[in-house]
């Protein structure tokens, strides 16, 4: 892998744990939906202007924009919402085994037992990090953090096959300009007063949903969708892990996190059994 694509892809982990950290202070003041609308739709006014509407993939895109943006966004941080970042961050690291789980129905790659292992040994710190005393009574948002996980894999199967036609910038603008307007729409109807959050919220709020929209969308996904259009998910997908490690230690400077034990070891099991299956499928 050339210099350039190797700095691209370390630089998405970088981005998306910060970003995804500090969108835990952000919704003190816009709510789950309405945050992520304003992200993607700043994401698509800044670069749509320079390219043109990709009409042969759009309903692709759409699709993308739906399941990958819209739907995962509203659920991934409706539960980040509710429980400790550092243990969210932990929570996301599925993506991985569900991204096997969804290949192998929708793709219909069957797993090999290295990877069936690793998503045994992955369930078990699922099983110890909910046990974390800091996640008590917040079960609800476990699932939600779980679900949209699982969300997002699918979305990542789908854009993969847009990716390979359509440059990552390209593909970043136009889910923006279709997902932002999806997403504050929907934060009219089910989390209601967007025009009152939009009005009362103070500069710190905006400046959170400018990193949002312009390091963690436009760099980081275009880098994301850039790099997965040249190299196959699981050679590219390793670099993932250090999205926890981004994660946890920005949520401890930033929000003063205190992770407790069970955070620790449960996702330190989490990560051992994500790494044995994408090292096990690159060794392969």
């Amino acid at each position: 892998m050339p210099i350039k694509h190797i700095f691209l892809a370390l630089s998405v982990p970088i981005l998306w744990g910060i970003g995804f950290t500090i969108t835990k202070a952000g919704m003190d003041q816009f709510p789950p939906m309405l945050i992520n609308g304003l992200r993607w739709t700043l994401t698509g006014l800044i670069l749509v202007w320079w390219f043109p509407i990709p009409r042969k993939y759009l309903k692709k895109i759409f699709i993308v924009s739906v399941i990958g943006c819209t739907i995962q966004y509203s659920l991934t941080y409706s539960g980040l919402n509710i429980i400790d970042a550092s243990s969210a961050i932990l929570f996301v690291q599925f993506e991985v085994p569900f991204g096997l789980l969804v290949a192998y129905f929708y793709l219909k790659e069957k797993p090999k037992l290295k990877n069936l292992l690793g998503i045994f040994v992955a369930f078990i710190g699922l099983i110890i990090l909910s046990g974390a005393p800091s996640l008590e009574g917040k079960y609800i948002g476990v699932l939600l953090l779980l679900t949209g996980t699982f969300t997002w894999a699918l979305g990542q199967v789908i854009a993969k096959e847009v990716s390979e036609k359509v440059n990552g910038i390209i593909l970043t603008a136009w889910i923006g300009i279709l997902a932002g307007p999806q997403l504050i729409l929907g934060s009219e109807f089910i989390e209601g007063n967007v025009i009152n959050n939009l009005l009362e919220a103070d500069y710190k709020a905006w400046i959170i949903v400018l990193y949002l929209a312009v390091l963690m969308n436009c760099v980081g996904y275009s880098a994301w969708y850039h790099v997965l259009g040249y190299y196959e998910v699981n050679k590219i997908m390793p670099i993932m892990l250090l999205l926890p490690v981004t994660g946890v230690i920005s949520a401890i400077i930033l929000l003063g996190d205190r992770p407790d034990i069970n955070t620790y070891i449960g996702g330190a099991v989490i990560v051992f059994g994500v790494s044995v299956i994408l090292f096990g499928k690159i060794k392969k």
